[in-house]
């Protein structure tokens, strides 16, 4: 079985959120199991900003296949194919500097361009490169338009006609909009398949791709069924519900060798669900680097997100004040997000700097320190499509509090079930966040039934391998039978 999995960024090389996670773990998961899956994505560079990947381009030995040039509308736009191997993968990069050549991946005022020429990119390589995939998965509306160039302009053509198309929603908020002014100029799509990706006077890329796409997946089950209702959905119910049929949920994983507490060397112990005993020197370790007593019964409380309010932070802004004032224990937070967030932990940590402690950046290592050292993690979010942070923290020990929503409703079940792994809250108030937070301080008492919820938590298995099987038995197989 051969895939195309198709991503506008792609970990380690690009980054700035989840989607490059999944694009750089899902494929190696993919060709461990047997298939020949490869990844395309574009070339950018330089980027000023470290966190666009911790890989450079040069490490990775590019190798310059040939270049073409790719229609975008009415002119036609030079494309450089280069290709590397990374974790037995293969990557196709997309070389145009004037698309790609930026200080930022996105936020830029022609994406339309940009992405139009890198969806029809994807195609216009496949007579180059010596493979022809049986499946094209894109992934968000940066490449919604790949599925709907293959339906208009090239399935009926030689190495084309047999090839299917997944289309995955990572969040459904960030749907591509566009005026409908540029439909022809830049997408090069005529009045006549306008219903395509017309939505609401606009042009929706993302609604583009959930029409042209023969199966069209999200991160979490739960967050399948929650898009098809009008307050998940960001106004496109209504196409998905039309194209329910063809919709499912399968959830995320993570890198099961890349994020394991017995081989991490940016934490300051190694440990396992074995033995955990190195898990308390990651809390002293994490409370000296960060200037907060170095008191191993005062429970601490590890968060890392960015700092926007579907993450939860206004409820964090009731809540945890008052707890630092009436309990001992601790909270650290890495993240970066708008203004208002980001002054309440500055003031926070000043008011409160032995219980208190925040890192306003972007730092993979100390990710891993918070995951190893705190004794609980917090993600009330009142929107999680998957999450991955949840997952870290189960895997490095540390036990969430988690808005019953998404992807965490998936993967975290509250300790007063069966086999829990976490504490939830099902109504994202003050009221319900602080609750959960006092059953957890509270469950810590009892320190033999809080080591067998450490242990139970880390032996989660929540990596690729479970949810690789999930695109191969219950996606990609299906749609092979429905060939020709």
């Amino acid at each position: 079985m051969k895939i195309l999995f198709v991503a506008s960024e792609v970990a380690p090389f690009s980054k700035t959120g989840g989607l490059a996670d999944v694009a750089g773990s899902l494929p190696k998961a993919l060709v461990g199991k047997g298939l020949d899956c490869r990844v395309v994505t574009p070339l950018y560079g330089p980027t000023a900003d470290p966190k666009f990947g911790s890989v450079s381009i040069d490490e990775a030995k590019l190798k310059f296949i040939k270049y073409i040039y790719v229609p975008v509308s009415w002119r036609n736009e030079y494309c450089g194919i280069y290709e590397a191997e990374h974790n037995g993968v293969t990557h196709y990069f997309f070389d145009n500097k004037r698309y790609f050549f930026r200080d930022t991946l996105y936020n830029e005022y022609e994406n339309a361009e940009r992405f139009a020429f890198f969806s029809r990119a994807v195609l216009e390589i496949i007579p180059h490169i010596g493979f022809v995939p049986d499946i094209i998965h894109c992934n968000d509306w940066q490449t919604a338009l790949t599925p709907l160039y293959l339906s208009l302009f090239y399935d009926k053509m030689g190495p084309y006609q047999n090839i299917k198309t997944v289309f995955t929603i990572h969040n459904i908020e960030y749907q591509g909009p566009f005026d409908l002014f540029i439909l022809g100029d830049v997408f090069g799509i005529d009045q006549g398949h306008e219903g395509a990706v017309r939505h609401k006077d606009q042009i929706n890329l993302m609604k583009g791709g959930i029409n042209a796409a023969d199966r069209v997946t999200t991160v979490s089950q739960t967050y399948s069924r929650e898009i098809l209702t009008p307050k998940y959905s960001h106004g496109l119910d209504p196409v998905l519900n039309e194209q329910a049929q063809k919709l499912s949920g399968i959830i995320n994983g993570i890198d099961w060798d890349a994020n394991d507490p017995a081989t991490d060397n940016a934490i300051f112990r190694s440990f396992s669900s074995d033995d955990i005993s190195g898990k308390a020197e990651n809390k002293r370790g994490l409370q000296a680097l960060l200037g907060l007593s170095e008191d191993p019964g005062a429970p601490l409380i590890g968060m890392v997100s960015r700092l926007v309010e579907a993450k939860g932070f206004d409820l964090v802004k009731k809540v945890i004040p008052g707890l630092l004032e009436e309990r001992d224990m601790q909270l650290v937070l890495l993240g970066t997000g708008i203004e208002e967030y980001e002054e309440f932990f500055k003031q926070l940590a000043a008011d409160y700097p032995k219980k208190a402690a925040v890192e306003l950046k972007f730092s993979p290592s100390m990710a891993s320190k918070i995951y190893a050292g705190s004794d609980l993690f917090l993600m009330p979010s009142k929107s999680e499509p998957c999450g991955l942070a949840q997952m870290l923290a189960l895997r490095y020990g540390s036990i969430p509090i988690v808005h019953k929503i998404g992807g965490l409703k998936d993967t975290v079940t509250d300790v007063s079930e069966p086999g829990g792994n976490g504490f939830t809250f099902e109504s994202p108030d003050a009221k319900a966040m602080k609750s959960a937070i006092k059953r957890a301080l509270d469950a810590m008492g009892d320190k033999k039934s809080w080591r067998r919820l450490v242990n139970r938590a880390m032996e989660c298995d929540n990596s690729w391998n479970n949810s690789a099987d999930k695109y191969i038995n219950e996606l990609y197989e299906g749609l092979l039978e429905t060939k020709p």
